[in-house]
């Protein structure tokens, strides 16, 4: 039977936590913890966001917040959302509400002291689970405790209703399918696949945000091979044609320990080029960072030699080249060990020594650091002596080069 009350977690013990329910009347019954943290405590998983839902309106929550002192920001005070800020990190507080119209983006609500209609508005049954700060009585109001039991993921109310009310609530349906379900609900995943296309009136921020969410999750492989079967991907990143390597990748990821990480994922999910991989990265608006990291890690190259390639790409790229790009586990595996524990060295040569030996400030000096520099990555990495005797055949090739050059020039003076 499923459990009727709120188990004993860490989170319930936060600094202020306690001060914070007494303030929102949860003694009257006026404040309840809602959505992820009830979920979260009920599978004994870890809680990153603490939610209270209130009847109290916007205005009696920031009354008393400032009353007892606890430091009250309105991060979404027309939707009735205001975050108080405890010494053990934030909490948010959303006074009850109702749907008045939805456009498949934003919703107008109205507030309300009606539990039951708070709950009717949310997406998932397993996410409008209530429970009570003081005793950890749960109230379920759509079956949500049953859906978590059986590991289902379910709308409530009319799927497509729903999904009409907000379009991202489609990719919602498979992450959390992804990391709480084992299979999915057939009327879900038909109105999923129904309203596919209305992806496309969202915000490319927002798919980002659920996509990169999706694909680190506990079945991102399965899940993402049921939306490919069924066209969810196909209107906003339509270049995605199959899971298979992110398959072997997260096979790779596990064998040698990596975390799951979400662009090198997203790449596997990709066709092996750059130059898409960046026009992806744009579609998507990723971060600077990710979109290059995303086009190092569809760039081509060798990955037999794991430390020559960090040190030319970096890193977190060369990992990404590994895991993605390996032509075997065993030179995965290998590569892998080779960067374990490994610091990314800095040539220990400058131009400045280049000229103390004879070469002539400008272009010349450059391109000899450049062959010092491939002839010390190719010798992988050896120390300073090795480096030295390295310059001084490369200066006195260049050197020679320049006396021959000046030699075979024809002479410009009058005879």
């Amino acid at each position: 039977m499923a459990p009727l009350i709120l188990p004993e977690t860490d989170w319930r013990h936060r600094p202020g936590l306690d001060a914070l329910t007494r303030v929102l009347g949860a003694a009257e019954g006026l404040s309840r913890f809602v959505g992820g943290a009830v979920r979260d405590a009920l599978l004994d998983i870890p809680v990153a966001d603490l939610d209270l839902a209130t009847s109290l309106t916007p205005e009696e929550v920031l009354a008393r917040l400032r009353a007892a002192a606890i430091r009250a920001v309105p991060t979404g005070l027309q939707h009735g959302t205001i975050t108080a800020v405890l010494e053990s990190g934030p909490v948010e507080v959303t006074t009850l509400r109702r749907d008045v119209s939805t456009d498949g983006r934003h919703a107008t609500v109205a507030f309300t002291d009606d539990w039951r209609e708070d709950a009717a508005r949310r997406d998932f049954t397993i996410n409008a689970l209530y429970a009570d700060p003081e005793t950890g009585a749960l109230y379920d109001y759509f079956g949500g405790l049953e859906d978590l039991a059986a590991r289902r993921v379910r709308f409530i109310g009319d799927p497509l209703q729903r999904i009409a009310e907000d379009h991202l609530r489609i990719l919602r349906f498979f992450r959390f399918l992804a990391r709480f379900g084992d299979t999915p609900d057939a009327a879900g995943l038909d109105a999923c696949t129904a309203r596919a296309r209305d992806l496309m009136a969202l915000s490319r921020e927002r798919i980002r945000d659920e996509l990169l969410k999706l694909l680190v999750a506990r079945d991102a492989v399965g899940v993402v091979a049921l939306m490919l079967a069924r066209g969810i991907l196909a209107p906003v990143v339509p270049e995605i044609a199959t899971a298979d390597r992110l398959a072997a990748l997260a096979t790779r990821e596990a064998r040698l320990g990596a975390t799951p990480d979400p662009v090198r994922r997203l790449a596997a999910l990709l066709p092996r080029d750059a130059t898409l991989g960046d026009s992806i990265g744009a579609r998507l608006k990723l971060s600077n960072a990710q979109r290059k990291r995303l086009i190092l890690a569809l760039g081509d190259g060798g990955t037999d030699n794991a430390r020559a390639l960090a040190y030319r790409i970096g890193r977190e790229a060369a990992e990404d080249r590994l895991l993605l790009a390996a032509a075997s586990d065993e030179e995965a595996v290998q590569g892998w060990s080779q960067l374990a524990g490994w610091e990314i060295p800095r040539l220990p040569m400058s131009g400045g020594a280049l000229v103390e030996r004879g070469l002539a400030k400008g272009p010349d000096v450059a391109r000899a650091l450049r062959a010092v520099e491939e002839q010390w990555i190719a010798e992988r990495f050896p120390d300073g002596a090795r480096v030295d005797t390295i310059a001084d055949a490369v200066v006195a090739q260049a050197l020679n080069a320049s006396i021959s050059a000046k030699a075979a020039s024809p002479g410009t003076g009058r005879e």
